[in-house]
C-alpha cells in the first residue's frame, strides 16, 4: 500500500505548488487534497495509510490554532507540517506547541519545502521549549477528542447547547456530556473559564 499525504489548503494553486514538492520527494505517495478543515478532518480519519497532513492555518472552518488540534487529535500519530501566511514572532511556536512538527511561510522556495518534507516523513521534529504551565495547558488542550474541540469552538463561537447540538447533530445531552469531560480535563469550573482558557492559547485567533 502506497503512503499518503494530505495537502489542506483553500487555494487551489499552492495546493499544486505543494503536491509538485510531495512528487519531488516522495514520487509514489498518494495526495488527498482537501480546501476546508471539515474536509481535511475527514480526509484524515479516512486515510489508513495516512504519512504526512500539510496544513495551512489559515482555511475555511479554522480558528486560530483550531486546525492544528484538531487534525491532531484525529491521528496523533501523524505528523503535521505547517505551511502558511499567518505572521507573528510566536506563530511558529505556537503551531508546534499544538502539534505541528514544523513550519513554513507560504513565501519559502520549493527547495526548503522539499527539505521540510523530507524531515517530517523521516520522523522527526524540531525541539519545543517547555513554558510551564502554559505548556501543560496547551498538552490539555490538543489532548481534546476531535468531538471535544468541536464543542469547544461552538462555545467560543457564543453558541449555547441548543445550537452546538443541531450544527453537530447530536443531542443536548450529548453535547452536555462532552461539556463536563472537557471542563474535566482543563481543570476548569465552567464553560466559561474553558472558553477563557481556549482564548488564552489563540485558539480563536482570526486573520
Amino acid at each position: 500500500m502506497s503512503e499518503t499525504i494530505l495537502i489542506a489548503d483553500d487555494h487551489p494553486l499552492f495546493r499544486q505548488a505543494l503536491m509538485l514538492a510531495v512528487a519531488n520527494v516522495a514520487p509514489g505517495a498518494r495526495v488527498v487534497e482537501a480546501g476546508t478543515l471539515t474536509a481535511a478532518a475527514r480526509a484524515a480519519s479516512d486515510a489508513a495509510d495516512l504519512k504526512l497532513i500539510m496544513l495551512d492555518l489559515k482555511m475555511p472552518g479554522a480558528i486560530g490554532y483550531s486546525g492544528i488540534a484538531l487534525l491532531h487529535a484525529e491521528r496523533p500519530d501523524v505528523p503535521i507540517l505547517v505551511v502558511s501566511s499567518a505572521e507573528g514572532a510566536s506563530v511558529a511556536e505556537e503551531a508546534r506547541a499544538f502539534g505541528a512538527v514544523g513550519f513554513l511561510r507560504k513565501d519559502v522556495d520549493l527547495a526548503r519545502i522539499e527539505d521540510a518534507i523530507r524531515v517530517a516523513l523521516g520522523g522527526q521534529a524540531a525541539a519545543v521549549p517547555s513554558t510551564e504551565p502554559v505548556e501543560q495547558v496547551r498538552r490539555e488542550v490538543a489532548g481534546l477528542t476531535p468531538t471535544q474541540l468541536k464543542v469547544l469552538l461552538e462555545v467560543l463561537a457564543g453558541k449555547l447547547n441548543k445550537q452546538i447540538a443541531f450544527d453537530l447533530g447530536m443531542s443536548e445531552a450529548t453535547v452536555k456530556a462532552h461539556m463536563t469531560a472537557i471542563m474535566r480535563k482543563l481543570d476548569v469550573q465552567n464553560r466559561t473559564q474553558a472558553a477563557l482558557i481556549a482564548r488564552s492559547l489563540g485558539l480563536d485567533l482570526r486573520g
